[in-house]
Formats: C-alpha cells, sequence, structure tokens
C-alpha cells in the first residue's frame, strides 16, 4: 500500500494547481482552469477541511470504503486527516466544471463557526453519501464561494477572517439544509433503512452478543447498511427522533425493564447480562434515561 502524502498548508494545494495563496489559511480553486493530473496512485491526507463540487474527476477518487463518481455534480465534504486515494487512471475531459473551497481548522478557531463545527457531521459521511444538488441550490453555493474568492481578491484587512468565515458558515448552514432536503426526498428508501437497523438492533439484544461483547456499537449498525457512522445517526434522527446512539439506548432500557420486573435477579446480575461490566454504570445510564435507579423502578411496578 502506498504511504501516505500529508497536505499540511493551504499553500500546498495553491502550487498544485499553481494559483496564488491569497490566504495562509482559506483557498478556493476553480477546478475548470486545472489541467493538472496525478499520474500514480497516491493516498492523500490533508490537514484541513475541503468542500469540492464538480462534474467529473480526471483521476478515479476513493474515500473512505467506495470509489466516486462526480458525473451528477454532486458535493463532498471531507474533514481534516481524512484519507484520500487518488487512482493513476485518467479520464482527460475538456468540459471540466467545479469549484473547491478548502480552509484551515485555524481559520475557525476561537470564532462562533468553530464552536459549531462538530455539527457539521456531513463531513464525515462517505462519498456515495454525497450531497446531490439541484440547479437552484447549485448557484447558490456558488454565490456563497463567489463572495468568498471576492474577499480574497481583496487586501487583507481587521473585517477579512470575520467576512471569510461569516461566509463559510453560510454555505456549510445551506448544506445543512440540502442535506435535510435529501433525507426527506429519499424517505421511503429511509424507512427501509430504518427496518433494517430496527431488525438489527433486536437480533443483537436476543444473542449472546449483548452479555458477551456489550452494547452495540453505531459503528456496527451502520455496517450492516453500509453506511458512515454519522449518516445513520443522522438519517435515524430526521425519521425517528433519535439519533443511533439514543436507539441503542432506547432497547436497552426496554429490554431492563422487562428484566427488573420478570427476574428476581439482583441489578449487579441483570447489569452482567446486559453487557455491563460495572453495575454503577448500568445504574447512571438506567437513571438519566428513566429519571429512576434500577431498584426504584422495580419496587414501584
Amino acid at each position: 500500500m502506498k504511504p501516505i502524502v500529508q497536505v499540511q498548508s493551504i499553500s500546498e494545494i495553491n502550487r498544485f494547481v499553481k494559483g496564488l495563496t491569497k490566504h495562509p489559511l482559506v483557498a478556493v480553486v476553480d477546478f475548470s482552469k486545472m489541467d493538472e493530473y496525478i499520474e500514480e496512485d497516491i493516498r492523500i491526507s490533508c490537514d484541513f477541511y475541503s468542500v469540492m463540487f464538480k462534474n467529473y474527476c480526471a483521476n478515479k477518487m476513493r474515500y473512505g470504503r467506495q470509489a466516486y463518481d462526480f458525473q451528477e455534480g454532486s458535493l463532498i465534504c471531507i474533514a481534516p486527516k481524512q484519507v484520500l486515494t487518488m487512482d493513476s487512471e485518467i479520464e482527460k475531459r475538456t468540459d471540466m466544471i467545479g469549484w473547491g473551497l478548502f480552509f484551515h481548522p485555524d481559520l475557525v478557531r476561537g470564532t462562533s463557526l468553530g464552536a459549531k463545527m462538530k455539527d457539521y457531521s456531513f463531513f464525515s459521511y462517505e462519498m456515495s453519501e454525497a450531497l446531490h444538488l439541484s440547479e437552484k441550490e447549485k448557484q447558490t453555493l456558488y454565490d456563497c464561494v463567489l463572495k468568498i474568492q471576492s474577499e480574497l481578491d481583496e487586501n487583507i484587512d481587521n473585517h477579512s477572517q470575520n467576512l471569510i468565515v461569516s461566509n463559510i458558515e453560510v454555505l456549510l448552514n445551506y448544506c445543512l439544509r440540502y442535506y435535510g432536503r435529501q433525507f426527506i426526498t429519499r424517505k421511503s428508501t429511509n424507512r427501509d433503512i430504518v427496518g433494517l437497523i430496527e431488525k438489527a438492533i433486536s437480533e443483537y439484544f436476543d444473542s449472546e452478543n449483548l452479555r458477551e461483547k456489550g452494547l452495540p456499537t453505531v459503528s456496527y449498525l451502520a455496517e450492516k447498511v453500509n453506511m458512515s457512522p454519522n449518516y445513520l445517526s443522522d438519517l435515524l434522527k430526521k425519521e425517528t427522533g433519535m439519533n443511533a446512539q439514543d436507539r441503542i439506548h432506547y432497547y436497552l432500557i426496554e429490554e431492563a425493564k422487562k428484566l427488573l420486573l420478570t427476574s428476581d435477579k439482583s441489578i449487579s446480575e441483570l447489569a452482567f447480562l446486559l453487557g455491563f461490566e460495572y453495575p454503577q454504570y448500568f445504574s447512571r445510564l438506567f437513571k438519566a434515561k428513566t429519571g429512576k435507579t434500577p431498584m426504584e423502578f422495580r419496587n414501584l411496578n
């Protein structure tokens, strides 16, 4: 396997696309003006956030578990330190369109956007979970990018960072809205996925896995439906009002209630059956979810 090439600065991106570094922490790239191709397989990890929209990629690109095809003109968002694989297979065309926005975490550190970055969970979605945009949505995001580019073309002053960060935040908020729309338009497919997840959790709780391995993880459920953990959690939140972790805890509490009322086993024994190594962790979670300790619930019922 090829070693990972670490891209640490925005200036390295600008060198690759033969562009000027107008700001050390943020860059906008016009893909229609690029004629550079990678002629060998390479694995890349960047120290900054990447937001990219294009109609195709000259090199086949893989991120996570799957290769990605840009032909539908989709948007992908990649968090820092994620590994992107570029294959040497090249498709040269003359109709490349699209743009890339790259910004270092230091740009937003200490700002209101910096505190919100964890809320933009789509930065950890798989490529197969990319955002498919309508023509109007494409234009709205492009307008945001043009404002950022316009600000970069100005001389840096005391207002530059605030204006650039504000426009990045607007763009990311539109991405949140559009992903919400995408969840709605795929509602029938999403319901099928929710059904598969409910089945997977139920079967897990009915098996010996709970006692032997502890609670199922979000990653375990995501693998069952070939999704990234973040995308699955957001999908469940839209469909059921509970994210993946909440859903797991819901099943746990329901199972605990059943055992408390139908068994004479001690709280410690029940905690062990439910996959807890330490009974106090079980009691703490049960009270957080029900407002009562396991013993209080048993005595009241």
